[in-house]
């Protein structure tokens, strides 16, 4: 297999790197932005959920059918998102994409409105209607879903476009470091909002971020062969191991059904790893204010600073999971063997999620720092997930099957959420709430493990896509 050989000089690929340019470093940023507005925006809720919940009276089935409306319609949206992307391009539909989530997320404030609106016309048809907060918080999670759908599948397909393969899990791990910075400010920002100013102002003024970054967007990003502000030498370097776009039969920008792509054992590689593991990056991100509320009677302006803890073990997982694969392929290894190589490794690490429980009782701080390295793990594992798709596809259809990738990991999400939330009820009700958290802290704890097996058994040596 010659495809390797040329990222196989780490030194003087390394040196070059910085000789014809970095510009692809700005478009990493920008990415990087734009995945810190995607997460503020996703989480704002579940930081004011505590207070909604006593607010509206929610219970745990309420709470997890409202964040399971969110995952389920991003599933759904990821499948047409992809496509899109892949057709209309990245620039344009990144930016429709960021409009439509942070318009989303403003909706939020406006939820109860909405629901009694909803709610009253559904009861004039005479069907069965939930109480309105549940109703218009429901609403505004699903446009949400619709907007933040576009994100990934667009970032990985400007990844794709901007950076050579050797560098796309770091770059990748860069920009979704953004989850984590997004993680770390929102509970730092929020609750103030929200007790100041309350908890509506909150969705409003963490949504219009989104618009500001349009601006910088518009502005700065353009495909490669388009981008003024790209040197030739850099653009020749971007494209230096970019071998299936020479080899491909089809002609350029002709369109591939996403069902076509499913032929493929690599698309359900790719797929069912998020299916197993996004899942437990989501019932982290969704549960753990809930989780610190209900154990350790922890209020809003309390879980601030454990969150941010953990929130920033996870930007190092990201990063350093991201150029994690390049100690392989210095020695050897093809971009996708070294990724898998170094994803073995990550899966290894959520098993200290076992002790969270556990330990708990020595101090709030034993499953913080605990489910912090779980997270930490997941991050590594996302970037190098999502980096398998462009070692082994043609650019072209890269976004699509993250769209495919990320319907599978938004049910996932959808189950666990949905399990979750009975799980903590039935425990709760019996008042064994420890219980219910040991059985998902069990499965965060084993799901990459069982996600990397599945992957490999599905592509168990790597080749590359060239009849697309």
């Amino acid at each position: 297999m010659k495809l390797n050989e040329p990222v196989s000089q780490p030194s003087a690929g390394a040196r070059g790197a910085t000789a014809v340019g970095n510009y692809r470093w700005t478009i990493c940023a920008l990415l990087f932005f734009a995945t810190t507005v995607n997460y503020l925006d996703r989480q704002v809720l579940s930081l004011l959920a505590p207070q909604l919940t006593k607010e509206f009276n929610w219970s745990n089935t309420d709470y997890a059918n409202i964040t399971a409306a969110f995952q389920f319609v991003y599933a759904l949206s990821m499948v047409f998102a992809g496509p899109i992307v892949d057709r209309i391009g990245t620039k344009r539909a990144y930016l429709w994409a960021i409009a439509v989530w942070s318009g989303g997320a403003i909706m939020h404030a406006y939820s109860v409105p909405m629901g009694h609106a909803v709610g009253s016309a559904l009861g004039a048809l005479g069907m069965v209607t939930a109480p309105a907060s549940i109703i218009g918080f429901m609403l505004s999670r699903a446009v949400l879903a619709v907007g933040e759908a576009g994100n990934f599948p667009a970032a990985i397909k400007a990844t794709a476009e901007y950076f050579p393969k050797r560098e796309r899990s770091f770059a990748t791990g860069i920009f979704n470091s953004g989850a984590n910075i997004g993680a770390i400010l929102a509970p730092l920002t929020v609750p103030w909002i929200a007790i100041n100013w309350g908890w509506q102002a909150a969705f409003i003024v963490i949504g219009a971020i989104g618009f500001v970054w349009m601006i910088a967007w518009q502005m700065l990003f353009d495909t490669p062969e388009r981008q003024k502000r790209l040197s030739k030498a850099e653009l020749a370097y971007i494209r230096s191991d970019a071998p299936a776009a020479t080899t491909s039969s089809a002609p350029a920008g002709a369109k591939v059904p996403w069902f076509r792509l499913l032929a493929y054992r690599q698309t359900w590689a790719f797929a069912f790893g998020k299916f197993m593991t996004d899942g437990v990056w989501w019932f982290f991100l969704f549960w753990l204010p809930k989780y610190l509320a209900s154990t350790y009677g922890m209020g809003p302006a309390d879980i601030v600073l454990p969150l941010a803890v953990l929130y920033s073990m996870t930007m190092i997982g990201s990063i350093g999971g991201g150029y994690f694969p390049a100690y392989f392929m210095d020695k050897g290894a093809s971009p996708y063997d070294g990724r898998m190589k170094a994803m073995f490794v990550i899966a290894c690490f959520p098993l200290v999620v076992l002790l969270a429980q556990p330990l708990g009782s020595i101090s709030y701080w034993m499953p913080v720092l605990l489910i912090g390295v779980g997270a930490s793990a997941h991050q590594a594992w996302s970037a190098n997930l999502f980096t398998t798709v462009s070692d082994m596809f043609p650019q072209r259809t890269v976004a699509s099957i993250v769209g495919i990738g990320g319907m599978a990991g938004g049910l996932g999400g959808v189950a666990v959420s949905k399990v979750g939330g009975w799980l903590f009820d039935y425990y709760g009700a019996q008042g064994q709430l420890v219980t219910g958290y040991m059985i998902m802290f069990a499965f965060c704890a084993l799901a990459y493990l069982l996600a990397w097996g599945v992957m490999k058994t599905l592509v168990p040596r790597y080749k590359e896509i060239t009849d697309l």
